[in-house]
């Protein structure tokens, strides 16, 4: 079932979505930051739909989606002072934190682990879905394992659509990348997945915070993870990609043209709005990201981007990236992961 709910919540149809998650149905539905594909958090076989709808590896935890901090309670204990202080000051809020998690949590939901993410997200449909669920729910990304991550009903439907029960159209999401994930270790909040969040916001509530070590390179697929995001493959276009960047934008343009010459201009490009006359290549294979001033911009378009890219054709795409601080540091780890490393700094 598709429902539209673009302008309004239909509350009939509201109804009958909270009674397939009741019911152990998994639905796809629009957060702030990307689509999700959810399910009763308590309930572990409906949690496992996820993972066969997704094609998702059973070592990659999902996150807990809540209403309000009153479900915490729930799902989490033992939560420290500097805890505390990021839930009260981050959630609702494109923010996941690392939980000790209750027996109740299936060891499905958790990949094992004895912990678990817990996050409130700030979108009036997703909470509304929580509340009138009555439960909390788990959700990954809605998309097939391994591709990008759904910012919009269109670029997700074709690929998940008879996978699930119900599938939720709010619009384009509002941040277009998935949330910051924090684990508190020693007193210190680690950023383990990289969001809007930075750690410069997270200083500015506890004092400390800190990058993990996976931010920019990968993972050891045998490695033990507590977020999402962290290793296996992710937000990968159909065909070979490369990442590059430069402090000086001449230097970048120069690489850049060189590298498409080599592929007698066979390539797509992923660029940024001043840079388009610049490239040489056809415009219908340079894709806009936004303003090269305006990283909130490029977050947003990166996953839509990256998956028109995939309807281009072409050998190979290159994707111009930016500098790593602020919000670029999100931005650069989701696009590293989806060119698999390949990446050139001039």
């Amino acid at each position: 079932m598709y429902y539209n709910w673009k302008e309004n919540t239909n509350i009939e149809e509201l109804k009958i979505v909270c009674n397939l998650i009741k019911n152990g149905e998994i639905v796809i539905f629009p957060t702030e930051t990307v689509y999700g594909i959810g399910a009763n958090a308590f309930d572990e076989k409906a949690v496992g739909k996820i993972f066969m709808a997704k094609g998702r590896p059973s070592d990659n935890p999902l996150i807990v989606h809540i209403a309000d901090k009153r479900m915490i309670e729930e799902i989490a204990s033992d939560i420290t002072e500097v805890e505390q202080k990021l839930i009260d000051h981050f959630m609702p809020g494109p923010f996941t934190l690392i939980l000790k998690k209750k027996e109740k949590i299936p060891d499905i939901v958790s990949a094992g682990l004895e912990t678990v993410a817990i996050r409130m997200p700030d979108n009036v449909i997703a909470r509304g879905i929580i509340t009138f669920s009555g439960v909390p729910i788990a959700a990954p990304s809605a998309n097939i394992s391994g591709k990008p991550s759904g910012t919009m009903v269109e670029d997700i439907r074709k690929e998940l659509e008879g996978k699930v029960s119900a599938i939720i159209d709010g619009g384009e999401t509002d941040i277009g990348l998935e949330s910051t994930v924090v684990k508190v270790i020693d007193e210190i909040p680690c950023i383990l997945r990289p969001g809007k969040v930075s750690v410069e916001d997270i200083k500015k509530v506890v004092g400390v915070a800190e990058l993990g070590n996976g931010i920019f390179k990968p993972i050891d697929e045998n490695e033990e993870v507590e977020s999402p995001g962290l290793k296996h493959k992710h937000y990968a276009p159909n065909k070979p990609a490369k990442l590059m960047y430069a402090e000086d934008e001449k230097d970048l343009i120069f690489e850049m043209n060189r590298a498409i010459k080599k592929y007698k201009g066979d390539v797509v490009v992923l660029g940024f709005d001043e840079h388009k006359e610049k490239i040489v290549i056809s415009k219908n294979r340079f894709i806009n990201l936004g303003s090269k001033n305006n990283l909130e911009e490029i977050a947003k378009n990166i996953y839509s981007a990256l998956r028109k890219s995939d309807e281009l054709g072409g050998q190979i795409l290159f994707i111009e990236g930016v500098k790593k601080e602020g919000l670029g540091i999100a931005i650069m780890n989701r696009l590293l992961r989806s060119c698999g490393y390949q990446y050139e700094e001039f």
